[in-house]
């Protein structure tokens, strides 16, 4: 059984991006593959949510679920809430993706916002569905400054309660970046305690869906079935040399 977990160190940060190129890279390698998104929210009932996308761009075969969808755009456990409507729960996100993994090679679940949003007016969150699924755990993190913090967060978050973290992809590297950005190349593997599998170009989600599935194994590592190479990217986009005082 092959399941991963992606989640983010935050919202609008290239989660559902990141996730759709995991798919379509892994549908080019002749894996059957599934996206499972536990709770959908701020989309109205008919309207296209973050599954839809990620099928979209990623290929029909592509099997995506949603197992809950709130209309106000909150945490999932303060939407279900408020819409008077029954909760995800851990063991539910568990079953299906054991469910699905039966029949495919590759499922990825796509969690809401970062790893400890609560799902549930317990305070259950993605973790929980992480350790009962026993999925490694690919955190999608912002390029820019900041997000040095998060990262070594969630990084914590997850060694504490055992949880493995696979690696971090940035959602969203941008065609001219900064300092910030360029350092935070070589200080994110540090910070996470794992190593860099990839980074999403911005705007990649905007691209022509046979644009999309044909450049997406040049934005993630071998890991994760491309071709993207950590060192590669750092020589060309690493800190560079301080200027001589």
């Amino acid at each position: 059984m092959t399941v991963w977990v992606v989640t983010g160190t935050g919202t609008e940060i290239g989660k559902t991006v990141t996730t759709a190129a995991l798919a379509a890279v892994a549908v080019r390698a002749g894996r059957s593959v599934a996206v499972l998104k536990p709770a959908q929210t701020g989309v109205a009932p008919g309207e296209p949510g973050d599954v839809d996308e990620v099928v979209r761009l990623a290929g029909e075969q592509v099997t995506g679920v949603e197992l809950a969808r709130y209309p106000e755009p909150l945490a999932p456990g303060t939407a279900a809430a408020r819409a008077g409507l029954p909760p995800v729960r851990p063991a539910e996100i568990a079953e299906a993706a054991v469910k699905l993994a039966a029949s495919h090679d590759l499922v990825l679940i796509e969690g809401a916002g970062g790893l400890l949003v609560h799902f549930d007016g317990e305070g259950s969150t993605l973790a929980d569905a992480a350790r009962l699924v026993g999925a490694p755990v690919l955190v999608v993190a912002r390029a820019g400054l900041g997000t040095l913090n998060s990262v070594q967060l969630t990084a914590e978050a997850l060694r504490s309660r055992g949880l493995v973290q696979a690696g971090v992809v940035i959602g969203s590297w941008p065609g001219e970046p900064g300092l910030a950005e360029r350092c935070n190349v070589a200080d994110l593997p540090i910070v996470a305690g794992a190593p860099l599998l990839g980074a999403v170009p911005a705007g990649a989600g905007r691209l022509g869906v046979p644009g999309f599935r044909a450049a997406a194994r040049g934005w993630v590592g071998p890991e994760l079935d491309g071709v993207w190479d950590a060192a590669t990217f750092a020589r060309r986009w690493g800190p560079p040399a301080r200027a001589e005082s």
